[in-house]
């Protein structure tokens, strides 16, 4: 029997296969299997047992999937990497969602550890802003929407690390924080200073991203 388990093993196994390809070069063959990597983790979901917020993390992984699939013709011009971007804000808001409404036991704002990752979001987007605003030209305001949404993601996902009770939280926030790289790279690759490399460090972070939040979210939620 499939179990989502095995599903997220499966996707791990494709993704460190992807990764080695990546790596090696193989940019033909790693262009047309980009848009098999998701469907794994969607699979994953749609096979766990139901919950409540399993509809929620779905439309995140959907919208993740749409970005992948529409940044693959970034090259072909500036509409397809803008496209991709709102896919990619919508997929990070929805994440905001489903980490919000995952059940708590704990106050976060109560927390000094709360304060202190606070804080160190803060930096890290002031500081990002301050790198890439002078080099964005007309994309001034799409970026900064969009850096400041996956502050407030990464933040959700700070909270949850404090007020859930599982130890699965520890899991959804080490991905998002490698979300939070992931899409740091791209940026200061694109619009700052080309990074050797730099498609091979955006891919594993982000794949890496996807699977510790999809397997967190349903260790979560999964029944007792």
């Amino acid at each position: 029997m499939i179990t989502s388990q095995r599903v997220l093993y499966v996707f791990a196994v494709f993704a460190v296969l992807y990764s080695a390809l990546l790596l090696q070069g193989a940019a033909t063959l790693t262009w047309y299997l980009k848009p098999f990597l998701l469907p794994f983790l969607l699979y994953a979901v749609v096979k766990s047992e139901s919950f409540e917020t399993q509809k929620w993390l779905l439309s995140a992984l959907l919208f993740s999937w749409i970005g992948d699939c529409i940044l693959l013709f970034a090259s072909k011009g500036e509409l397809y990497f803008i496209f991709g971007l709102v896919a990619f804000l919508i997929a990070h808001i929805l994440f905001i969602v489903l980490f919000n409404k995952q059940k708590s036991a704990h106050n976060p704002v109560k927390s000094p550890l709360f304060w202190i990752g606070f804080i160190g979001v803060i930096a890290y987007l002031i500081s990002m802003l301050s790198l890439l605003l002078p080099t964005l030209g007309d994309l001034k305001i799409p970026v900064s929407i969009y850096a400041l949404t996956i502050s407030v993601m990464l933040v959700a996902a700070l909270k949850g690390a404090i007020r859930w009770k599982k130890k699965s939280k520890y899991l959804v926030l080490f991905g998002a924080v490698f979300f939070v790289v992931s899409d740091s790279i791209l940026a200061i690759d694109k619009f700052y200073s080309p990074i050797e490399s730099a498609s091979y460090s955006i891919m594993i972070t982000y794949l890496i991203a996807q699977f510790y939040i999809t397997k967190g979210i349903l260790e979560l939620n999964r029944k007792e």
